[in-house]
C-alpha cells in the first residue's frame, strides 16, 4: 500500500482517531478518511479476495450446478457474481451457466448484486429494499421448497448455516464459495488495534465483512482483552459498519453499530463523518412531549437532567438514535440489547417501556408490525 497522503490539518473529522480493519478496498477507505481529516490505523484482521479461474474448487463447483436444473439461484454480492462469471467464461462455461441460471428463479440480495447480474445476462425476480440477506431468509422461509433445487451463491460470510436452514425446508441446496478468506500474514497490526480500542484511544473502528468482526474478536480473545474491548465499544468507541449483515455479528454481544443506509464506502464515511463531532459536542433532540433530549457519551440527559437508564434501554436508545426518526424493527432491537437479556419481542417491549418511562412516554413511537421509532417534534 503507498504512503498515505498528509493528513489536512482541518476537516469535519479533525483530531479523531479511527481505525480501520479492512483489506479489501483499504487504500480507498483511508483515503477518504484522511482526506476529512482523521488519523488512522490500520489493521487488515483479514485477507480476502474473490476466487479465479485457476481456483479448481470454484470450477468443480460451476460443473455441478451445470449437472442438474436449479429452481432457484440466491445470489448475494455483486463482486462475487462477477468473477464467478467471469471465471465460467475463461474455462467455456458461461454459455452454459448462463442458459442453466437463466431458467431459475433468481433472488438478489442487494443493488450492487442486481448490477451484476444484468451485466451478465441475468435477470432477478425479487430483491429485498433492506440489503439484509436476513430478508431473504424471511422471504424463502414461508415457501415450499421440497424438491427445490437452490444455489447460493456465498460471500465473505460463511452460509453454511443458511444452506442447514433451507434443506430442513427439503430443498436440496448447492454453495458456491468464490470469496477466498484467510488470516492476516502477520497479526500484529491487529493485536496493536486490539489494544487501541481496549485502552479507549480511538474514536471509531470500521468494519466492511463480518469475517473481519469475528477475527477482530478472537484476536481480543487471544489477547486477555475481549471484555474490555466490548465494553470499550459499549461506550465510547464507536463500531461503524458498512451495512447490516456485517453489523449482526457485534449486535448480539450488546454491543451498539451504526451502519449507512446504503451499504456502500462513501455512504459509510459519511455517517461517520456526521457521527463523530455530533458524539463529542452531545447529541440533542426535541422529542415529542416537548422533551429536550441530549446524548453526552453513555449520559443522557432530558430537560438538562440525568436520565438513569438501565442496559437494555439505552441499548434501545443507541439502536434508535443512530437512524433518529426513522423505524427500527423488533428483531434488529432485539440484537441490539445486552448479552444475558432474555431473547423474545417481550424483552424489547420491556426495554421500550423502562426507556419511555425514562426520556417521556411519547418519545419513542410504535409503528404497528414494523418496530418503533425516536418521535422527533
Amino acid at each position: 500500500m503507498p504512503a498515505p497522503e498528509a493528513r489536512p490539518a482541518t476537516g469535519p473529522l479533525h483530531g479523531f482517531r479511527i481505525g480501520v480493519t479492512a483489506s479489501r478496498k483499504a487504500e480507498e477507505q483511508i483515503g477518504l478518511l484522511e482526506r476529512r481529516g482523521a488519523e488512522v490505523t490500520w489493521a487488515p484482521v483479514l485477507r480476502t479476495g474473490v476466487a479465479s479461474a485457476e481456483d479448481e474448487a470454484l470450477r468443480a463447483a460451476t460443473a455441478g450446478v451445470l449437472a442438474e436444473p436449479v429452481d432457484l439461484l440466491v445470489a448475494t454480492t455483486g463482486v462475487g457474481m462477477k468473477a464467478w462469471l467471469a471465471a465460467a467464461e475463461q474455462w467455456g462455461m458461461l454459455p452454459a451457466l448462463r442458459t442453466r441460471l437463466d431458467q431459475a428463479e433468481i433472488i438478489a440480495r442487494g443493488p450492487k448484486t442486481v448490477g451484476a447480474l444484468r451485466a451478465g445476462g441475468l435477470r432477478e425476480l425479487w430483491s429485498p429494499d433492506s440489503e439484509c440477506f436476513e430478508d431473504v431468509l424471511a422471504h424463502l422461509r414461508g415457501r415450499d421448497l421440497a424438491g427445490r433445487r437452490i444455489v447460493v451463491q456465498e460471500h465473505g460470510q460463511s452460509l453454511s448455516m443458511v444452506a442447514h436452514a433451507l434443506r430442513r425446508q427439503g430443498a436440496e441446496v448447492q454453495v458456491v464459495t468464490v470469496y477466498r478468506v484467510e488470516a492476516a500474514p502477520d497479526p500484529a497490526a491487529t493485536f496493536h488495534l486490539v489494544d487501541l480500542v481496549a485502552d479507549q484511544a480511538l474514536d471509531a473502528v470500521t468494519f466492511t465483512a463480518a469475517p473481519a468482526v469475528k477475527a477482530f474478536l478472537e484476536a481480543a480473545e487471544a489477547t486477555g482483552r475481549h471484555e474490555e474491548v466490548l465494553e470499550a465499544f459499549r461506550t465510547e468507541v464507536v463500531a461503524a459498519s458498512v451495512g447490516p449483515v456485517t453489523a449482526s455479528a457485534l449486535q448480539p454481544l450488546g454491543v451498539p453499530t451504526v451502519w449507512p443506509t446504503r451499504s456502500r464506502l462513501a455512504a459509510m464515511v459519511t455517517m461517520i463523518e456526521r457521527e463523530l463531532p455530533s458524539r463529542r459536542s452531545g447529541v440533542a433532540f426535541e422529542v415529542c412531549g416537548g422533551h429536550l433530549l441530549r446524548v453526552l457519551g453513555d449520559r443522557v440527559l432530558v430537560d438538562g437532567e440525568e436520565a438513569r437508564l438501565t442496559p437494555a434501554p439505552q441499548a434501545v436508545l443507541r439502536a434508535l438514535l443512530a437512524r433518529p426518526g426513522h423505524v427500527v424493527g423488533r428483531a434488529e432491537l432485539l440484537r441490539a440489547l445486552p448479552s444475558g437479556t432474555a431473547g423474545s419481542e417481550h424483552a424489547v417491549e420491556m426495554a421500550v417501556a423502562r426507556l419511555r418511562g425514562a426520556i417521556g412516554p411519547d418519545a419513542v413511537q410504535t409503528v404497528v408490525k414494523r418496530g418503533y421509532r425516536l418521535a422527533l417534534a
